[in-house]
C-alpha cells in the first residue's frame, strides 16, 4: 500500500498553493498517495489540479492589518488562528497520514500535536530581513520549525551563505509544471502577487508594442499551471517569490518588481548575489528598462522532484537504529473536532507571540514604530508567562516551540533596551 503524504499551504496568496501542488504532483508521481489542505486564496488551483482539499479556518493578517490596526489585526487572528491549529489537528487526525509537507506554520503545530512526522518549506529566512520586527518574525517560525520538522526544505535560488539556518537542507527552486510544456502566447508574461498591481506596467508595455499576457486581466482565466507561459515567453515579470521560481525553473529572464516588505528583501539578495537570470526594477520605469534589455536566461532543476524522493525514501527505509515504541495512544474520540479545539487551547498565549510574529514580518513594521514598541513590550513581558503554560499543558507542541519563543523574547527585549537608549527619556517614562 502506498504512503499516505498529507500536503498543507499557507493560505494567504495563490503562490503557497501551486508551490504545494508541485510537491503534491512529484509525490503522486514517485508513487505516494496525497491528500491536500490549505484553503484560502490558493483553493481555485488546487481544484484546477484536480485535489479535492480540505480547507481550515482561513488566517489573513495582512488584510486584517490594513483594515485596522496592527494590535488588531493580531487580536482578531488569534481565534482564527486558533481555528486553524484545531482544524488542521482534527484533519490529521481523521486521515492517519504516514507524513506531512506544508509552508504552513499552522499545519506545522497541529502536526507536532498528532505525532505526524513533519517536512517543512521555507524561503523567507530571518537573514533576508534588516527591520528588527521582521528578522524576529522570521526567526521566530524559522527556529520552531526547525525544531520540529524531520526534514526542513530551503528553496534558493542564490548562493550559499553565512545567513542559511544551519540544519536547513538547500534545494533548487520548486515550480509547478504543466502540459503541454510550453504555451506561446506572449512576449512578455506579468505575474502580481496577491498584494500588488502591475496594470500600469503592462499598458505601457503593450503602448511599446509587446504582447503581454497578464493573469490579472479581467479575460484571463485560471489555469492548472502558469509554468508553460512562463516558459514561452522572453521574459517574466512578477513581485512574488513562487513567480522567481517559476521563472528559474522555466528558464526564462524575470524581472522582479517588489511591492510588499517580504519581496523587498528577496528582490535585495537576488541584486546583492547578481544571479543570473533576474533584475530587480524598484519603479516602474527600471520595469520598462529591463524588459527591453532582460537578463541571461537562468537554469534550475526543480525542486519538488527532490522533495518527493527524500520524503518516500525516509518513509519506506526508516532509521534502522530507531528505538520502537509501543503505541499507546487511546482510542480515537468520535467527536474528533471538539478534542481537538479544546486541547488547542494550550497554545493560546504561544499563539499570541506566534500572531503578532507573523503580523509583524508581513506589513512593514519599520513604517509603525509606536505600534511596534507597545506590542513588543506586551510580547516582551508575557513571554516567559507563555513559555511556562506551554510546558505545563504537557504537550509535544511546547518543546518544538521553546527555541523559537525565547528567540522571539530575547530579540523583543533587545529591541526595548535600543528604544530606551535611543529616545529621550526612555520607552515608557513620563
Amino acid at each position: 500500500m502506498p504512503p499516505t503524504i498529507a500536503v498543507a499551504h499557507y493560505p494567504e496568496g495563490a503562490g503557497h498553493a501551486t508551490r504545494m501542488l508541485a510537491i503534491a504532483e512529484a509525490i503522486d508521481s514517485a508513487g505516494g498517495s496525497v491528500r491536500m489542505a490549505g484553503g484560502g486564496a490558493g483553493r481555485e488551483f488546487v481544484a484546477l489540479n484536480g485535489y479535492d482539499e480540505f480547507e481550515p479556518t482561513n488566517v489573513d493578517y495582512i488584510d486584517a492589518y490594513q483594515n485596522g490596526s496592527l494590535w488588531q489585526a493580531t487580536k482578531r487572528s488569534l481565534p482564527a488562528s486558533l481555528g486553524r491549529i484545531a482544524d488542521y489537528q482534527a484533519w490529521l487526525s481523521a486521515t492517519e497520514p504516514d507524513a506531512l509537507v506544508t509552508d504552513d506554520m499552522f499545519a506545522a503545530m497541529a502536526a507536532t500535536r498528532c505525532d505526524v512526522p513533519l517536512y517543512v518549506l521555507k524561503h523567507d529566512m530571518p537573514g533576508l530581513y534588516d527591520d528588527f520586527a521582521e528578522r524576529a518574525g522570521a526567526r521566530f517560525h524559522t527556529l520552531f520549525q526547525l525544531s520540529a520538522a524531520r526534514e526542513f526544505f530551503y528553496p534558493v535560488v542564490w548562493p550559499e551563505s553565512s545567513a542559511d539556518p544551519k540544519d536547513a537542507t538547500r534545494i533548487p527552486p520548486v515550480a509547478l509544471d504543466g502540459e503541454p510544456p510550453v504555451e506561446d502566447h506572449a512576449d512578455v508574461v506579468v505575474v502580481p502577487s496577491h498584494y500588488s498591481s502591475l496594470s500600469r506596467v503592462s499598458d505601457h508595455l503593450r503602448r511599446q508594442g509587446y504582447d503581454v499576457l497578464n493573469v490579472a486581466d479581467e479575460g484571463w482565466s485560471p489555469v492548472e499551471s502558469l509554468l508553460p507561459y512562463i516558459r514561452g515567453a522572453d521574459v517574466v515579470v512578477c513581485s512574488g517569490y513562487s513567480t522567481v521560481m517559476d521563472a528559474a525553473v522555466a528558464g526564462t529572464p524575470c524581472v522582479v518588481h517588489p511591492a510588499t516588505d517580504e519581496q523587498d528583501a528577496v528582490a535585495d539578495w537576488l541584486d546583492r548575489f547578481d544571479v543570473t537570470g533576474f533584475t530587480v526594477a524598484p519603479e516602474p520605469i527600471d520595469v520598462l528598462d529591463a524588459v527591453a534589455a532582460p537578463p541571461a536566461s537562468p537554469e534550475f532543476p526543480n525542486g519538488a522532484r527532490f522533495i518527493a524522493r527524500k520524503v518516500l525514501l525516509d518513509l519506506r527505509d526508516p532509521d534502522p537504529y530507531a528505538t520502537p515504541t509501543p503505541d499507546q495512544s487511546p482510542a480515537a474520540d468520535p467527536d474528533v473536532e471538539a478534542t481537538s479545539r479544546l486541547r488547542s487551547t494550550a497554545t493560546i498565549p504561544t499563539l499570541a507571540a506566534v500572531c503578532l510574529a507573523t503580523t509583524t514580518s508581513a506589513v512593514a513594521p519599520s513604517r509603525i514604530g509606536r505600534k511596534i514598541r507597545t506590542t513588543a513590550t506586551r510580547v516582551a513581558g508575557g513571554g516567559k508567562r507563555a513559555g511556562r503554560f506551554a510546558i505545563r499543558s504537557g504537550s509535544g507542541l511546547a518543546a518544538a516551540l521553546r527555541d523559537g519563543l525565547s528567540a522571539a523574547v530575547e530579540e523583543g527585549r533587545g529591541f526595548l533596551g535600543r528604544c530606551r537608549r535611543s529616545v529621550p527619556g526612555g520607552v515608557g517614562s513620563p
